[in-house]
């Protein structure tokens, strides 16, 4: 019995070896400080008897909030470039809804355009054209 659980965990941790590790773009943790700040200061704000407390726990899920956001506006402009058709996900409960419309490419800067939008209980929050390029963009500055 020792054996196969042995065996069974070395072979877990030679798979989880060959997978790719998982990189955060500079968008996710500026979501996610983003994020934290908002909710960190809503916390200490709508909280009556422990400021500190709402703070941290306002800050900690706000920072997770907006690093996913920040991620699934990522992978959702990557992935409407990749396919070339409009991307849509929704929460379960259809309340939160997030849109990424290919728009064109850009053969100079060899990036493409995005039109993203998200929508919160119906209504229009964000509408955005984002850049997904297919290398580091570089820039000449003096």
């Amino acid at each position: 019995m020792k054996k196969v659980v042995a065996l069974t965990l070395a072979g877990s941790i030679l798979l989880a070896s060959c997978a790719e590790p998982y990189r955060p773009s500079q968008s996710t943790y500026e979501g996610g400080l983003i994020g934290a700040v908002t909710g960190a200061t809503a916390g200490a704000i709508l909280t009556s008897g422990n400021k500190w407390k709402g703070g941290v726990i306002g800050g900690v899920i706000g920072a997770i909030a907006g690093a996913t956001i920040a991620e699934i506006s990522k992978r959702g402009a990557v992935e409407a470039v990749q396919s070339g058709q409009p991307v849509r996900y929704q929460t379960e409960d259809g309340r939160g809804v997030y849109e990424a419309k290919p728009l064109g490419y850009d053969a100079k800067t060899r990036c493409h355009k995005v039109q993203e939008k998200i929508y919160e209980n119906g209504k229009l929050v964000k509408d955005q054209i984002k850049e997904v390029c297919e290398s580091e963009k570089v820039e000449q500055k003096y």
